[in-house]
This record gives structure tokens, C-alpha cells and sequence, in this order.
């Protein structure tokens, strides 16, 4: 598998090509530092880089691409020329049908030193041990790329397949329940249950219900219409919409002998 990784920055970024397996060694391909004069306007720049990227891409025809996400800084400008460099790598990987991976520097420190707060050093120092090479790459920008190419190199595959198996997942769940619209349906509910079919509104009709339930009467927004209930306060009376008025009468006597209340 061959991978290119992208340190993107405006002014210096960072490229370097990692072929290897995960489990196995690495070897270097290529490193380097695409590079744009700061007082040029900055779609010249954006357009240099574009060329440059692409020209890796075309020379070493990687798998895939790893580009370092974006985090928040304290320098809004820095921080807007490094996403728009990393925007830059995405996009000519993208035209070219190659996937890319997103890695926080977090997560690349940890793939390759096996700390998530390794400082610069620490990371140059693991990627010239990792990859074997005479002395650590330069400047730090070609290090960092090459440490996000080993990262992907090791993690990609894998989070691959865990990928995958959630979506493999998901697809296969079986759908649970049969309702609709916040109604119930199917058997008598004993306990205070619902059933009988869903009705607009969230309503319930056409079951039985005992213990406080309600059955037997159309619903709609909410109200209760020409419904048993046991136990309950409402019998045979009809209940719509939101005002709360009902058939059912001040003084009216109601099942197990609880007179019922009017407004």
C-alpha cells in the first residue's frame, strides 16, 4: 500500500510517500516541502500548491491520501491558510477518485510515538527510527508528513473494516414496532396500555385497555371520543381537540361510582 500524506500549510507544505503493510515495515518513497512566496496574492499560492499536490499524485500514484485535520488555534490567519492548503489536497485526491483520511495531530502522534502529547521531536525522532533513514527528515513540516502517511499506513484498514461493519450493522437491524404517528396498535394492552390502531395527532383507537387505558373510540390531536375506560375518570363521553370539553356532565355518576367533575 502506498500512501501520501499532507502537512498542509500555506507557506510550507509539507508532502511524503510511505509504502508498507500495516503489521510490517515502512519504507520511505519520496519526501519534500511544497513551498509559496508570502507576498504573492493567495489564489496564486493556492493555485501553486494545487499543481504541487497534483504533481505528487501523478508521479508516485498513491492508494490513498492522509491530510492533517484542522484544529483551532489562537492564530485565526494561520489557521485559515492551513485549511485552506489541507481544502487544496482533498480536493485534487478527490478529482482523482482516491480516498482521504482526516487525522487530528493527536491521533498521528499516538501511530507513531505511542503518545497523543509527543512534541515535535519526539515525533521526527520515531518517524527516522521507523522508516530507517540516515538523519530525520527536514524541516519539520516534511516529518509531519511522512508521520501522517505511517499513520494511515497503520490505522486506515482498519478503521476501514470497522466502517464497514457499522454499516453492515445498521442495514441488517430489524425494525422495531409497528406504529405510527404515535398511535399503537395490535392486542388488548392490559396495564394502561393502547391499542387498536394509530390515529393522526398521536391518538389511539379500537382496543381494549384496562387499568386507566382507553379503547374502543376515535382519536384525533390528542382527544379521546365515544371510549370505555376502567378505572378511569371519562366513560362514554367525548373528548376532542385541545378545549377539553366533553359529554361528560358535572354530578354524572361513572364506572365504580366516581362522580365526575365539571369545569
Amino acid at each position: 500500500m502506498r500512501v501520501l500524506g499532507v502537512d498542509p500549510g500555506l507557506t510550507r507544505c509539507g508532502v511524503g510517500v510511505v509504502d508498507g503493510e500495516p503489521g510490517r515495515g515502512a519504507a520511505l518513497v519520496e519526501v519534500g516541502v511544497l513551498r509559496t512566496p508570502t507576498a504573492e496574492p493567495v489564489a496564486a499560492r493556492l493555485t501553486a500548491l494545487e499543481q504541487g499536490v497534483n504533481d505528487w499524485i501523478d508521479r508516485h500514484q498513491p492508494d490513498a491520501v492522509a491530510v492533517e485535520r484542522v484544529f483551532s488555534q489562537a492564530n485565526v490567519r494561520t489557521v485559515m491558510g492551513t485549511a485552506q492548503a489541507g481544502a487544496v489536497a482533498i480536493v485534487a485526491a478527490a478529482r482523482r477518485g482516491l480516498p482521504v483520511a482526516l487525522y487530528t495531530p493527536s491521533e498521528v502522534k499516538a501511530a507513531v510515538s505511542g503518545s497523543g502529547r509527543a512534541d515535535k521531536h519526539q515525533v521526527t525522532f520515531m518517524v527516522t527510527r521507523l522508516l530507517a533513514l540516515p538523519e530525520p527528515p527536514k524541516p519539520a513540516d516534511a516529518a509531519d508528513a511522512l508521520a501522517l502517511a505511517l499513520c494511515h499506513l497503520w490505522r486506515g484498514p482498519a478503521l476501514a473494516r470497522l466502517t464497514a461493519a457499522r454499516g453492515a450493522g445498521r442495514g441488517s437491524r430489524p425494525r422495531v414496532g409497528g406504529a405510527s404517528g404515535g398511535g399503537a396498535s395490535g392486542r388488548d394492552a392490559p396495564g394502561g396500555g393502547a391499542s387498536g390502531g394509530a390515529l393522526p395527532g398521536g391518538g389511539v383507537a379500537g382496543g381494549a385497555v384496562s387499568g386507566g387505558g382507553v379503547a374502543g373510540g376515535a382519536v384525533s390531536d390528542g382527544g379521546v371520543a365515544g371510549g370505555a375506560v376502567s378505572d378511569g375518570a371519562v366513560s362514554d363521553g367525548a373528548v376532542s381537540g385541545d378545549t377539553g370539553s366533553a359529554g361528560v356532565r358535572s354530578g354524572d355518576v361513572l364506572p365504580f361510582g366516581r362522580p365526575a367533575v365539571g369545569r
